[in-house]
């Protein structure tokens, strides 16, 4: 899918920042860039998704750094991705000549070795001549550290306190200051290779030349094919769904399985604004909607890592605190302090920039209703559960049992008043439901009659306390009657039928409040007030939520009319943000597993329900 055209201005005219959706993403299962159609790599963190970035203009335009590679000439741009690969290119059409750079991170089978890591930036003249020019300019530590540069080699190599960089380039390189600059004219069939590798730490310098990042290109479209050709999907949507699939498989961190919600922190829900998050955590609730999302399409392994990640670094806790995190580090710990970086800027003057995340302390009852319906369809559509995970599932369905009435944050991490939210309670049912759905099919111990009470209790007082005979809706939360999207997931989660008169009439309320042009709003914080200043725009998951609901109802010509308007808000390359803005800008953390996972999810149901 290709990008609509831009004409590339020169340096000095060229705005700040790249706007988020002007991006593409790479990776190789252990962290993540961010190339802009420009040509200029202005997010990327090594050697982890939660390490400190080394790129970082995204951020702060002056002070983050970047890696800039482009023709030396105004310039039209396309980007596209390598067809069912997530080997990003970048085209530049000028005057003289058409040239193109190809960005990736070698992957060549399915290690799950930590240090194993590259950022290879192919560069090719495939018509006429083109100037071109490349500038290194790393900021270690986001920023905040300093850091040397010199020539060792024949490689540049960029050293700070915590980290070292080596540059290894096929054209000539100077050092500029911090900087490693280079200008070079290919003609037509000619190339160039520039490679970013970490060294120390047993790491050593390494050579790439120009036959050998070839040879690393051909392996990594390998790697990326064979796994999508195990997808089932064949439905409609192939392109849009592959390409979400493929965007979740690199947001996986292989040496462990978790999945980070996205591979950014603190680009804004609001320009200007302050609700910037990191969010390059594993949340319990974004895995395991991943999880259900790449089963449906026939992605087990995937499934079995994170079930994995789960048994070998979480452990329930004992005592009267909630057992699980609401999220943890992609390593499994625990502590993931919030920290204000107040010399950045943010994306835009957004401020402030964050890393950590003060949520993990957060009580967020649905986590156990998401992750007890992943593992119950990993049981059902991988392998099945052993003994060991029944015992955690039990023990988490027992606490489950005793707590689902407290009020909690919520789904959407409210930093205001904690409230009876009713999405927590529906999936606190679904976490019983699934788990008594399971004890059956598989003949497992439970205490079924104890179950059975606590499920049916939250039943009749969602359908009593839940449903406002004013609104004709069930609402966010006991005591209002405000509207919240995230009770469109009652008839996915299969609480409530999706023709009942009730719901119809729920679905009604929300698409006259919440909906605009397909476009879904979490909820109206001017009504529902959640402890931050500001506005935020709609909220892609909900958007996709809503496509699910409305097709699921019978109403399917209006679910396909909304899910086509909502493929038209990606991005030229079909990746997502969290959110939609006013003019229909990405923004939010980019691009964001949640939304991929609810677009495989409404394609798959919408497919069905169109026959």
């Amino acid at each position: 899918m290709a990008a609509g055209v831009s004409l590339r201005p020169s340096r000095a005219d060229a705005p700040r920042y790249t706007p988020i959706a002007e991006h593409g993403l790479i990776g190789d299962m252990r962290t993540a860039a961010l190339v802009g159609t420009n040509g200029t790599i202005d997010w990327y963190c090594c050697t982890r998704f939660d390490a400190p970035s080394v790129f970082a203009a995204i951020l702060d335009a002056d002070r983050g750094g970047a890696f800039e590679l482009a023709p030396d000439v105004p310039a039209r741009t396309k980007q596209f991705y390598f067809p069912d690969t997530n080997i990003l290119i970048t085209r530049f059409f000028a005057d003289n000549g058409v040239g193109e750079v190809q960005d990736f991170m070698p992957i060549v089978d399915d290690s799950g070795e930590a240090d194993r890591h590259r950022l290879i930036r192919r560069v090719l003249c495939v018509r006429g001549s083109l100037p071109f020019s490349a500038r290194v300019a790393p900021r270690f530590d986001y920023g905040r550290s300093t850091h040397t540069v010199h020539g060792r080699d024949g490689h540049t190599v960029f050293e700070s306190p915590g980290l070292s960089l080596a540059l290894t380039s096929s054209v000539p390189v100077e050092i500029d200051g911090p900087d490693a600059i280079s200008s070079f004219t290919l003609s037509e069939g000619d190339s160039a290779v520039f490679a970013l590798d970490r060294i120390g730490n047993g790491v050593e310098l390494r050579a790439c030349p120009v036959m050998e990042a070839e040879e690393l290109f051909n392996a990594t479209v390998h790697y990326w094919r064979r796994w999508l050709s195990k997808s089932r999907y064949r439905g409609r949507w192939r392109e849009m769904v592959h390409r979400s699939a493929l965007t979740l498989k690199l947001l996986t961190y292989a040496p462990t399985g978790a999945i980070v919600a996205a591979p950014t922190t603190s680009l804004p829900e609001q320009v200007g604004g302050e609700r910037n998050w990191d969010y390059r955590y594993a949340w319990v609730r974004d895995s395991a909607f991943c999880i259900y999302a790449l089963l449906r399409l026939g992605f087990t392994d995937e499934a079995k890592s994170f079930v994995h990640f789960l048994s070998e670094n979480i452990c329930p806790r004992g005592g009267p605190e909630a057992p699980l995190q609401i999220m943890y580090g992609i390593d499994g710990r625990s502590e993931l302090p919030e920290v204000e970086l107040h010399h950045l800027e943010g994306h835009l003057g957004s401020s402030p920039v964050r890393i950590g995340n003060n949520a993990v302390k957060q009580l967020q009852l649905d986590i156990y209703g998401a992750l007890i319906d992943s593992l119950y369809l990993y049981d059902k559509w991988g392998e099945p559960l052993s003994s060991d995970h029944w015992d955690t599932i039990g023990t988490l369905v027992d606490w489950v049992c005793d707590n689902w009435d407290q009020p909690d944050e919520g789904i959407w991490e409210t930093r205001g008043k904690i409230q009876n939210f009713l999405y927590s309670q529906l999936m606190c049912w679904v976490a019983i439901e699934r788990a008594i759905r399971l004890a059956t099919h598989r003949g497992l111990p439970a205490d079924m009659l104890r179950w059975s009470q606590a499920r049916d209790a939250i039943y009749r007082r969602i359908m009593e306390r839940g449903w406002s005979p004013e609104r004709k809706a069930f609402v966010q939360h006991e005591g209002d009657d405000v509207l919240d999207a995230s009770v469109l997931m009652m008839p996915l989660a299969k609480f409530i039928s999706p023709t009942d008169p009730k719901w119809l009439s729920t679905l009604d309320a929300l698409g006259e409040e919440l909906v605009s042009d397909s476009l879904v709003y979490r909820y109206d914080p001017s009504n529902s007030p959640d402890g931050l200043r500001g506005e935020e725009g709609t909220f892609s998951i909900c958007s996709f939520w809503y496509v699910e609901a409305l097709s699921r109802a019978g109403r399917v010509d209006e679910a396909r009319l909304a899910f086509e308007k909502m493929l038209t808000y990606g991005n030229h390359l079909g990746l997502f943000a969290e959110e939609i803005g006013h003019t229909g800008e990405q923004i939010g953390n980019f691009p964001q597993a949640f939304t991929h996972l609810a677009l495989i999810s409404a394609a798959f149901n919408l497919d069905r329900a169109l026959g």
